[in-house]
């Protein structure tokens, strides 16, 4: 059997997690973080080897390559071991460190898919804004170290909305907002082609809404031990954070009923075993309204989500702008929160709506919506009718 009668691997790489599988399967068959815990210590031996020592140095070195783990196994053992120190290969969606990032893939080939890499083509994704040379990069080791048939480096944007495309909806145009782990894109997509010149990259993504929460219960007091506390403001996020539809009125709520709107944590301390438990009130819906209101994050980008969109469509080609705003597709784990969707397209509905009313406002309402011909051409007649600078050449 060659490679085209074999199922693609599939490896989509991401900040925070790496989802892998194969073609054909409706769910990845492993969804891991992307992380390498390396063992220093024999980095350190090799460094530390007299010069004239080289078998040392040689036997060290290759156990340095050799005694690394990645996803769970790796946050474990860094955990209770000080002598691996994790590396995080990919930073903001962009590879920085890509050593590591093939002793990724290699852990991700051999022992999660259990796979002979050079009996099956290979799909990988990439962030929109990659520079040329990633990709280089990508090919290179792909290539020349696992020996692969075939490899397509899709953007991970376009494969989102190619996930909707169905026999009963063929839309290949639409703008895709990517919300990840390390960073935000809005990508305007035409006809299965990204529009470039048009994406919008935002500095906050998932990892800021669980700093936030994070710096939240710090400073309400919560007793977390601080060597867990990034972790339990991540679950606290992806279990019981939601998206309110006025920020105002969801604070006179949990005031008035405290009892039905603040959750409890238990948890236990990885070092002494006891539990402890904590109250998880505001960061609730105060977690994923950084996207809506950013302010309250922090003063370097103070630009809503919702505006970034519209700016992003506006800045496409004018001929495409209707498709893009009828078709907005939500990726990312950090667009799953509950009512994420209906608050975005509210808040966005609000600022379209806006621009049409001060448009016609400022125009006195010479200029309507024409949706077909006959609309198009009774709308000429009508301006060549009162225009006398028009008379005679309709």
């Amino acid at each position: 059997m060659d490679a085209a009668s074999r199922p693609a691997v599939v490896i989509d790489n991401g900040t925070g997690y790496t989802k892998m599988g194969y073609a054909g399967n409706v769910e990845p068959c492993f969804i891991i973080p992307t992380v390498v815990a390396v063992n220093e210590s024999f980095s350190n031996q090799s460094r530390s080897s007299a010069k004239g020592n080289w078998l040392a140095q040689h036997n060290a070195s290759v156990m340095a390559d050799l005694d690394f783990l990645i996803g769970e196994e790796a946050l474990m053992r860094s955990r209770f071991s000080t002598a691996y120190n994790l590396s995080y290969p990919i930073r903001n969606g962009q590879v920085e460190n890509w050593d590591a990032m093939e002793r990724f893939w290699q852990q991700c080939i051999f022992n999660y898919l259990r796979c002979d890499p050079e009996d099956h083509y290979f799909l990988l994704t990439e962030s929109p804004l990659t520079a040329p040379e990633n990709r280089e990069y990508t090919g290179e080791i792909m290539f020349e170290t696992f020996n692969v048939p075939g490899l397509y480096i899709a953007v991970q944007p376009v494969l989102a909305l190619a996930a909707g495309y169905t026999t009963s909806k063929c839309e290949m145009t639409g703008v895709v907002v990517d919300v990840g782990d390390g960073a935000t894109h809005v990508v305007p997509v035409a006809d299965g082609y990204v529009i470039g010149s048009s994406i919008k990259s935002i500095p906050i993504a998932g990892k800021d809404v669980t700093q936030f929460i994070q710096q939240l219960m710090k400073e309400r007091g919560e007793h977390v031990p601080p060597e867990d506390s990034l972790e339990v403001a991540r679950k606290v996020k992806e279990m019981y954070c939601y998206t309110c539809s006025d920020i105002v009125k969801e604070f006179n709520k949990h005031d008035r009923l405290p009892g039905k709107y603040t959750k409890q944590w238990t948890g236990v301390k990885p070092k002494t075993g006891a539990s402890y438990t904590c109250d998880i009130g505001y960061e609730r819906f105060l977690g994923p309204e950084i996207f809506f209101h950013p302010e309250i994050y922090g003063s370097d980008f103070i630009t809503p989500l919702p505006v970034v969109i519209d700016k992003c469509i506006q800045s496409s080609p004018i001929d495409t702008r209707r498709a893009l705003y009828k078709n907005i597709v939500l990726s990312g784990g950090s667009t799953m929160f509950k009512d994420f969707h209906r608050r975005l397209q509210r808040d966005l509905k609000k600022i379209v709506d806006a621009r049409i009313v001060a448009s016609a406002a400022r125009l006195d309402g010479d200029v309507k919506a024409c949706h077909t011909k006959a609309e198009y051409d009774e709308y000429g007649a009508s301006i060549c009718r009162t225009n006398p600078v028009f008379k005679g050449m309709h």
